[in-house]
C-alpha cells in the first residue's frame, strides 16, 4: 500500500532524514509504504545536495519533521514515534 499522506506528512513537506550524509542534504516526503506479504515499512522522499532531485527511500524511523535539526544535531523524536497530527 503507498499513500502520500503519512504521520501529519503529505506530499512535499519538507523533513530530515537521519544519516551521516542526509541531515547536511534537503528532502521531502514523497510516500509512505507498506508492503502488505511482509509487513516491512519505508518512507519514499527526493531532494539530495542542492539542485538535486534524487528519489531515495528510508526506514521510518529515520524520518524527523522539517524543524528538528538544530546545527549537526537532531532534537526530539522521528515521526514514526511522534507524528505531527493536527489539533482539531
Amino acid at each position: 500500500m503507498r499513500t502520500s499522506q503519512w504521520a501529519g506528512l503529505r506530499a512535499g513537506d519538507a523533513v530530515v532524514v537521519d544519516g551521516v550524509k542526509e541531515r547536511r542534504q534537503q528532502w521531502e516526503f514523497v510516500a509512505y509504504v507498506t508492503n502488505e506479504a511482509t509487513g516491512e515499512e519505508w518512507v519514499d522522499v527526493r531532494g539530495g545536495r542542492v539542485g538535486e532531485s534524487k528519489g531515495r527511500s528510508f526506514r521510518p524511523e529515520l524520518i524527523y519533521p522539517s524543524g528538528s535539526k538544530r546545527g549537526s544535531r537532531l532534537v526530539g523524536l522521528p515521526l514514526s514515534l511522534a507524528p505531527q497530527l493536527p489539533i482539531f
